[in-house]
């Protein structure tokens, strides 16, 4: 078969871009090279959708973000992930600061932001924001900033691309690409695929993509970012709250998440290594005294865990989105933040030039917009909830104490159109190890559940991919190699 399009990367970038796609009477397919979608920069991601004032304005993703941000609300609508706007306060705690607040709020509903105000009334603050710091002297408060859960969006991005015809390759990592006769030839470990347009959205391995076609006009410094999670409930933020940004990112916030936790973070540590994702001792402590400057009250001893990201730096310092000499090659490329808010405008840019490439674009007459809500058990009235455990006994199972996560759940996220094969995979799609023992109690479980639905002994039950077995070799054969070994001797 010969695609109309391949996709390479499964983060939300490339999953929004299929999705996009899929509306259209095209044979496209998206190749991943993690076992899970998702797995990348989405999966470490602060969740916020930012207003878009952040960003110099001849900066293309600034413009992506603004209008990417009022592309959400349809979009949840018709996609059921968690999305919420709650609104964002940039803070001062200097009066030399309160020109910057002015200025960004000015150019802000300039370029269309609503609802920018920028407020000195600190008892009006406080009643917005009880938990903010006494030291604050103003801020700029952004009603349009949210929050979404990234994973969650791009699983719902992903299985609606499904819906409508997309195929996913997970596993399946790009090794060379040749272009000839307008076809493109893309081969993986498990195979080629063909196709005559090809779409790079390879996240911190986009210039490796891009250079295997000849064109090294960018190159993508990866930049760990360290966050603090804390236990649900352990404080309740109503605002996303951000320090005056500085030239390198926009600083360690304070924020909530949709599920009641809050986090700190990120700090900014630029790196070579691709795969480093651990924390340090010092970063920690950088963002634990940088979120403290805003939230005095930080209830440190209640951290659950520590973990980092890696967002994708292009020497630009800009999303390079670019149809290039290479007919029907399409960079997207350093979508580092605020890609997340952008992601819905990114995808249209993207058919914007594939229109350019005279690709034909015929709206599929049965094209469905919309991904049904994954059913669950918090979502339930008690009612619902009988008849549920009366159809199937699983939903009484509860695997997962902390988050209240059900058999049925785990079994559900399994067999999804783009299902869950790993321990990671579950716990992102569903929550089970999320929650204040992360996993100690429901791991075993999970492991025993993915063997028995995937028909995999333990052994091969991986936590997030290849060369991530949890589970060696069982103990009674060692201890009976043990035994047979003393015998012979």
């Amino acid at each position: 078969m010969i695609y109309d399009v391949i996709i390479i990367g499964g983060g939300v970038t490339g999953c929004c871009i299929a999705r996009t796609l899929s509306k259209y009477d095209l044979k496209i397919c998206l190749l991943e090279k993690e076992a899970e979608i998702a797995s990348g920069t989405t999966k470490a991601n602060s969740g916020v959708i930012h207003a878009g004032y952040a960003s110099p304005r001849e900066y293309v993703k600034r413009h992506l973000c603004i209008k990417g941000n009022k592309l959400y609300t349809q979009a949840a609508e018709e996609l059921n992930f968690p999305f919420e706007r709650i609104g964002s306060f940039v803070v001062a705690l200097e009066d030399n600061q309160i020109k910057q607040l002015e200025d960004d709020r000015k150019k802000g509903i300039e370029d269309g932001i609503p609802g920018l105000e920028v407020i000195l009334d600190k008892n009006q603050i406080k009643q917005m924001e009880p938990n903010l710091t006494d030291e604050v002297v103003g801020v700029l408060h952004a009603p349009s900033a949210g929050l979404a859960s990234p994973y969650e969006l791009t699983f719902a991005l992903a299985e609606n691309a499904v819906m409508n015809g997309v195929k996913f390759f997970r596993n399946h990592e790009v090794v060379k690409i040749k272009h000839q006769d307008y076809t493109f030839t893309v081969r993986t470990y498990q195979g080629e695929f063909q196709g005559r347009n090809l779409i790079n959205a390879a996240g911190l391995y986009a210039a490796r993509i891009s250079n295997m076609l000849g064109l090294d006009y960018f190159s993508i410094m990866p930049r760990k970012g360290e966050y603090i999670l804390f236990d649900r409930n352990a404080i309740q933020l109503n605002k996303i709250l951000f320090p005056i940004p500085t030239k390198v990112s926009k600083g360690i916030l304070v924020c909530p998440t949709l599920h009641g936790n809050t986090f700190i973070g990120p700090n900014a540590q630029n790196i070579t290594d691709r795969e480093d994702i651990s924390t340090t001792t010092a970063g920690l402590k950088e963002i634990l005294e940088g979120g403290m400057k805003l939230v005095p009250n930080i209830p440190a001893r209640s951290s659950i865990r520590n973990f980092a990201g890696l967002r994708a730096v292009p020497d630009t310092y800009d999303f390079i989105i670019d149809n290039t000499d290479v007919y029907g090659f399409i960079n997207v490329a350093g979508i580092l933040s605020p890609g997340l808010t952008a992601t819905f405008a990114i995808a249209e840019k993207v058919i914007e030039f594939l229109e350019l490439l005279g690709l034909e674009l015929k709206v599929k007459e049965d094209y469905n917009p919309v991904r049904p809500k994954p059913e669950r058990f918090k979502d339930f009235t008690k009612e619902e909830l009988d008849k549920k455990i009366q159809e199937d006994p699983a939903w009484a199972r509860i695997i997962c104490r902390c988050e209240t996560i059900p058999e049925k759940e785990i079994i559900n996220a399994i067999h999804a159109s783009v299902g869950a094969n790993t321990i990671d995979g579950i716990k992102f799609r569903c929550r089970p190890g999320m929650g204040r023992c992360q996993g100690g109690f429901c791991r075993p479980r999970v492991i025993e559940i993915l063997s028995r639905e995937l028909n995999k002994p333990y052994e091969e039950i991986t936590k997030r991919g290849e060369d991530t077995n949890v589970l060696v070799v069982k103990t009674k054969d060692l201890i009976l190699k043990d035994v047979l070994r003393g015998a012979s001797e």
